[in-house]
């Protein structure tokens, strides 16, 4: 799964985000591309035109509206569904927030970019509980500051039994 928040968990407003951060966009770009995309539908609406279907990625579209038409992607029903069509291949969760709350239990890793600054939103991050690890950070203290004086961080999550066997592999 792979989203940015902000310091008190914010993800959305009114279908946008509630901020503008080209590096996180960028960011975004380059770990999904050449993958799997699973979004919902007010996701894949809120995509602006000239990237939906975001290109170089499987999009597919959770909705229950069976004659949803949306060019470009695959149309599931439920969560369920969708991670059977991408079984065995890399796939993000990349919203909204209906779908991070559903998805959270069911993923293996989770890539935030935590922003240091509050916004007004009305869609929250699923809360990163019990049995997540944090198993890197860029940077590794502090924060990077954007050209537009945004300041982030990216933060990488495994499950706890993931983040032992990395821990063994890589020393991380």
């Amino acid at each position: 799964m792979i989203w940015a928040q902000d310091a008190a968990g914010g993800i959305g407003m009114g279908g946008d985000l509630p901020w503008h951060l080209p590096e996180d966009l960028a960011f975004f770009r380059e770990q999904t591309r050449g993958h799997a995309v699973v979004m919902g539908r007010k996701q894949w609406e809120s995509l602006p035109d000239r990237v939906r279907p975001l290109p170089g990625r499987r999009n597919i579209v959770l909705t229950r509206d069976t004659g949803y038409e949306a060019p470009g992607a695959e149309i599931v029903p439920t969560l369920a569904e969708a991670l059977e069509r991408v079984a065995g291949e890399r796939a993000w969760i990349i919203g909204g927030g209906q779908v991070y709350a559903q998805a959270i239990d069911l993923a293996d890793e989770l890539v935030v970019t935590m922003i240091d600054d509050v916004y007004q939103v009305d869609v929250r991050a699923p809360e990163i509980g019990e049995g997540w690890t944090l198993v890197a950070r860029e940077p590794g203290t502090g924060w990077t500051t954007a050209a537009n004086g945004m300041r982030y961080a990216v933060e990488r999550y495994a499950v706890e039994r993931y983040a032992a066997e990395r821990h063994e592999r890589t020393g991380a």
